[in-house]
């Protein structure tokens, strides 16, 4: 088990896509944790496929990447909140007509190039192994923006999360907590995109911290969970992939088995699950009132 987990990151270029993956773990489990309470897997689910053109017409025009993607995250994120304000087209509708309209246009300019089929694959699924510095710092600045963001806003997201009502009496301004949440997933997808892909990353984000909200109670906890899950996940899927692909000769894409890795590891949550509640109702309701409240926290 110990050479699975060592021996393939004794190689430069292993050692920086677990690095990456390490912290896009930490990242997406951080976020993930306000998108899976808030019940905003469909808008992580949107901002992955709008900042599609974003890295098409970056890679047009031999830009960065990062930039590309990053305007277009920003967009559909104050577009989702300007068109889902309008009572009349709601947030439901206002996420198909992003989703659908950016994703066919990434679409559309992708299949000008002469090599469609293998760039597109590697938008949607990214190369976790081609990982270079670059992309590590820029990861690192992302998630050290991130997660500030969400220090500084833990108590007025969580408050928006669990009493939206309690929210809007307290005077904060619901629809800037929305924005902000947006962009911040908008961020996470953009750190992502190359290693994991625009698809893949929907499953970085809301895996982990589902997994960890069926064990632990305190918002702060299942952070903390969700992070250490996601990089585990990313660690041990990095590991099998080399694994098999070189000792056994079959080939396995890295970003696809971290994501099935991190689909076990949610099962194995989910079959642990049962047993928590199971103690739970062994105890008096003074102690459950108690957990309610320190979930709020």
């Amino acid at each position: 088990m110990t050479e699975l987990l060592v021996d393939p990151f004794r190689l430069p270029y292993m050692q920086r896509a677990l690095l990456e993956v390490v912290l896009l773990g930490v990242l997406t489990g951080a976020v993930g944790v306000f998108v899976v309470l808030r019940r905003l897997a469909f808008v992580a689910d949107a901002l992955t496929h709008t900042v599609f053109p974003g890295v098409v017409i970056a890679f047009l025009l031999d830009r960065s990447i990062l930039l590309g993607a990053l305007a277009f995250g920003l967009l559909t994120a104050l577009l989702l909140a300007g068109i889902g304000a309008n009572r009349r087209v709601g947030d439901d509708a206002a996420l198909a007509i992003l989703l659908t309209s950016f994703f066919s246009l990434g679409v559309v300019l992708v299949s000008r190039t002469r090599t469609f089929a293998s760039d597109l694959t590697a938008f949607l699924f990214g190369r976790v192994l081609t990982v270079d510095r670059a992309d590590l710092v820029q990861t690192l600045v992302l998630a050290v923006l991130v997660l500030a963001v969400l220090a500084a806003l833990r108590k007025e997201l969580v408050l928006r999360a669990f009493d939206p009502a309690g929210a809007v009496a307290l005077g904060y301004r619901t629809v800037v907590l929305d924005l902000v949440l947006n962009v911040l997933i908008a961020l996470v997808v953009v750190a992502a995109v190359k290693a994991v892909g625009t698809v893949l990353v929907l499953a970085l984000i809301v895996v982990p911290a589902a997994a960890a909200r069926l064990l632990v109670d305190r918002v702060a906890t299942m952070a903390a969970l969700a992070g250490l899950l996601g990089a585990a996940g990313g660690w041990l899927g990095l590991a099998v992939s080399y694994e098999v692909s070189v000792g056994y000769g079959v080939r396995l894409a890295s970003g696809a088995t971290i994501v099935v890795v991190l689909v076990a590891l949610f099962l194995v949550a989910a079959s642990v699950a049962p047993l928590r509640r199971l103690a739970a109702g062994r105890q008096g309701p003074a102690t459950l009132a108690a957990r309610g409240q320190r979930e709020r926290r």
